[in-house]
């Protein structure tokens, strides 16, 4: 089992940064590949990012540039750098561990979840 706890996220101004960071605890983290998704009102819970346990990563498209995803294997963390934030980026964030080496964008493929984080950018 692994318990997965992001950290609060936030209201930002259109353009600000914001950084959100997942502590996981339980089963090694090293070998779980890592991802963040979110869902906004409305709309299903979709991708951003994703890093593996030698830190390859993979981002949407919609946040290719702006967001960087990367881990901390010493401290069980994984983190979000969100920079150039838009309105269109407003949702709730979740952290989410995969039991594999692989990354994947499909979140069925994910076997833990964290709770999520609301995160709004204002225009």
């Amino acid at each position: 089992q692994v318990q997965l706890v992001e950290s609060e996220g936030g209201l930002v101004q259109a353009g600000g940064s914001l950084r959100l960071s997942c502590a996981a605890s339980g089963r090694p983290f090293s070998r779980y590949a890592m991802g963040w998704f979110r869902q906004a009102p409305g709309k299903e819970r979709e991708f951003v990012a994703t890093i593996n346990w030698s830190s390859i990563t993979t981002y949407a498209d919609s946040v290719k540039g702006r967001f960087t995803i990367s881990r901390d294997n010493l401290k069980n963390t994984v983190y979000l750098q969100m920079n150039s934030l838009k309105p269109e980026d407003t949702a709730v964030y979740y952290c989410a561990a995969r039991n594999s080496i692989a990354t994947s964008r499909n979140r069925v493929e994910y076997d833990y979840w964290g709770q999520g984080t609301q995160v709004t950018v204002s225009s």
